[in-house]
């Protein structure tokens, strides 16, 4: 599946596509087909770094928490 990483932080990091393999859908999980996403103002934050003390993330990470699609799995 196709996604937009980012590898590290910092405020020049550019989003970049890249393939991406299905994630493992576990029993409390639903997997969506995304129709639609936005970067916001939290996405940006986050690629700056402004959070990464409380929300220790593993890269490489996918940014895009305003989405709109369709359950296609859950």
């Amino acid at each position: 599946m196709k996604a937009f990483i980012i590898k590290r932080y910092g405020k020049k990091e550019k989003l970049q596509p890249t393939e991406v393999a299905e994630p493992v859908v576990k029993e409390t999980d639903v997997l969506v087909q995304i129709h639609a996403a936005g970067v916001n103002l939290l996405d940006s934050k986050i690629r700056n770094g402004e959070f990464k003390l409380i929300l220790p993330y593993k890269f490489p990470i996918t940014l895009g928490h305003d989405v709109a699609g369709v359950v296609v799995k859950g």
